[in-house]
């Protein structure tokens, strides 16, 4: 078995590997599997991950050694993750307080584009379809492939503008909203 299937066999001992093996990024996710399987392969001491895994189902004390020890392999990862969000706040901060202009505002000015871009996207395409209807099942279904080119860019516009408001809260001593539904529980009350 390929190692993402082994992680996800072994996910039903360690519900936790789930949180790293789901997700869009593939690369991220065979490299934990990998990281998963090692594991299992320590703590059983098979030679294969599917002999790891027959001797895991088999014996539940080795089921427990597994959730063991990949608590502290989860732990590293949760390390590892922790130090790259918080090099990725200092970035933000750094850009933040720089004297430059076009640094402090480049979240403004990617807004402006994917905005500006989406306006001429649907401008041209309700164009499309009024000039030539005929063609419009075509237009549409061309409109639905640029669908993962729009979800990256407004998902970056998104935590650009929910981080840019944390910067400004905290930079004028607001506190912060709690919970991930804090911000828009807030708006809507304003």
């Amino acid at each position: 078995m390929d190692p993402i299937t082994l992680a996800l066999g072994l996910a039903q001992f360690v519900p936790g590997i789930i949180r790293w093996i789901s997700g869009d990024d593939q690369s991220k996710a065979a490299s934990v599997a990998d990281q998963v399987v090692a594991v299992a392969k320590d703590v059983t001491g098979a030679a294969s991950g599917d002999s790891a895994l027959a001797a895991i189902k088999a014996d539940p004390a080795l089921a427990l050694q597994l959730q063991q020890a990949w608590m502290a392999h989860d732990l590293s990862l949760v390390q590892e993750e922790s130090r790259q969000l918080a090099e990725i706040n200092a970035t933000m901060r750094a850009e933040a307080a720089s004297s430059d202009a076009y640094v402090r505002r480049w979240r403004p000015t990617f807004g402006y584009a994917v905005a500006l871009t989406w306006s001429a996207t649907m401008g041209a395409i309700s164009w499309a379809i009024i000039a030539t209807p005929s063609q419009a099942p075509a237009i549409i279904a061309a409109l639905v492939n640029t669908s993962p080119i729009w979800g990256i860019a407004l998902a970056v516009l998104g935590v650009s503008v929910v981080k840019r408001s944390q910067d400004k809260a905290m930079a004028s001593g607001a506190p912060l909203p709690e919970g991930p539904l804090a911000m828009f529980k807030s708006g809507l009350k304003s």
